[in-house]
């Protein structure tokens, strides 16, 4: 009886400890079928965002009701290239269309899924990177989730920053952004793709040209072809074999959801700072509970004005990975007295600033020494400074790197040996247990012999 309640808690312990393994290292996406069903000719319907009065974003010279027309119309070229796919354009000119009227214009077709393409800008300015938006009710959250990680997935590759696959709700509860929420009413798979920020340096390289315009167009016909499972005799590909990321057509997927809360911790901490060379190290330690983060930036002078946002290390919109604690090292300018703060973001653009960073003393003004012809040497020995101040900075930061990744893998290492400890205990418990167990069957079986004995007597 001891016995079998000892393996009953064994097993549950290293259920336990596995399921903590788990949360602890999550594992990758893994591979499914296709949720949608369909038939064996696909329709799908692409719809070039805005159009006539509605001219979209104008930032940095861009129209974005003409960029959407390029992409679209490659993407529709594209995809008339597959097999067994009827393509249809809800515009084709510069006209004015109701988000209503697009959604019928798919339904009339009996469209399996639509495609509404957008180009992206925010009032900051500051943010950057793709995104797919999708309906916040099952099945299509599935579905448009099945088919966003596809799409992101290749805007990556291409080098853009994923900033995920994202839900809204209106005041109503229901979809806030009418493609979507017009499309479930009538029963129509749809995203709205946003390709990248047009007014973000680091985005607007990637849509400059009509050339890129028609490159996501290509893009985005190929994550269709993946999501369908399509196969093209003249492009000479087949992805009928292709697995799609798990998700669920019961249920909506967790990370989608909009989060309306700021991350929950941010705090930075002194790790070293080279006054001679303006060199400032910190440890940066932030968390969100309900999403992944996304950017930081940081201030020096106390939060009066903050640097130009940068990608979270090892942030993954499409997994919700993230590191919760990272190294910044600052290039503190000369004869400064810095008082630093670091801002977290979300997957949804909502920041929690840290506590403040107050440095006892100004960091050395650096000497100037005029420029002259006839001084070489000194000019000489200035670049050498500088050299070995940026080796110096380099060496700094590559030992951070060094010593975050020994920190990991120590981690690891000690979760293991912990794991192996509770499992030798527990073995050792139920042996103990066991034997003492069978130490009392025979003593039981001992007494039992004698009692007989007497009796016969």
């Amino acid at each position: 009886m001891l016995y079998r309640q000892s393996q009953k808690i064994f097993s549950i312990i290293i259920f336990s400890v596995l399921l903590t393994a788990f949360i602890l290292f999550p594992l990758p996406a893994q591979a499914a079928e296709r949720l949608q069903e369909t038939g064996e000719k696909i329709v799908v319907v692409i719809d070039p965002g805005h159009g006539g009065e509605n001219r979209g974003t104008i930032e940095n010279n861009h129209e974005e009701k003409f960029m959407t027309m390029v992409t679209a119309q490659a993407m529709y070229e594209e995809l008339c290239l597959y097999d067994n796919i009827e393509v249809y354009l809800t515009r084709t000119a510069d006209i004015d269309m109701s988000i209503e009227d697009r959604v019928q214009y798919a339904a009339e077709k009996e469209a399996d899924f639509l495609f509404s393409l957008h180009y992206n800008a925010s009032e900051s300015h500051a943010l950057f990177g793709t995104e797919v938006w999708v309906s916040a009710f099952a099945p299509y959250n599935g579905y448009g989730y099945q088919f966003g990680y596809e799409f992101l997935t290749a805007m990556r590759e291409k080098g853009l920053f994923v900033r995920g696959i994202k839900t809204r709700l209106n005041d109503k509860g229901t979809d806030y952004y009418g493609i979507n929420r017009y499309a479930v009413d009538l029963g129509i798979p749809s995203v709205i793709v946003e390709h990248c920020h047009v007014d973000e340096e680091r985005d607007e390289g990637y849509c400059a040209t009509d050339e890129q315009l028609v490159e996501f167009g290509r893009a985005d016909a190929t994550a269709v072809a993946k999501y369908f499972g399509l196969k093209s005799s003249s492009l000479g590909v087949d992805y009928s074999s292709h697995q799609l990321t798990d998700a669920s057509s019961s249920s909506v997927l967790p990370i989608t959801l909009k989060d309306d809360t700021e991350p929950d911790i941010c705090q930075i901490t002194i790790k070293e700072a080279d006054y001679e060379n303006g060199l400032l190290s910190l440890i940066v330690n932030a968390a969100d509970y309900d999403s992944p983060l996304l950017y930081y930036d940081y201030s020096l002078d106390g939060g009066v004005t903050y640097s130009r946002r940068e990608v979270w290390p090892d942030c993954d919109a499409l997994t919700g990975a993230y590191s919760d604690t990272f190294t910044l090292n600052l290039q503190i300018p000369s004869g400064t007295k810095p008082t630093v703060a670091v801002r977290a973001y979300n997957m949804f653009d909502l920041f929690l600033e840290s506590n403040y960073y107050q440095s006892p003393e100004a960091f050395a003004a650096k000497t100037e020494i005029p420029a002259s012809s006839e001084n070489t040497e000194t000019d000489s020995n200035e670049q050498e400074n500088q050299i070995n101040k940026k080796d110096l900075a380099e060496s700094v930061l590559s030992e951070n790197v060094a010593e975050e990744q020994e920190v990991s893998l120590l981690t690891f290492l000690e979760i293991c040996l912990v794991i192996v400890i509770l499992i030798f205990i527990i073995l050792l418990v139920s042996q103990l247990i066991a034997y003492h167990s069978k130490k009392r069957h025979r003593l039981q079986r001992r007494n039992d012999a004698g009692s007989r004995r007497d009796q016969h007597r």
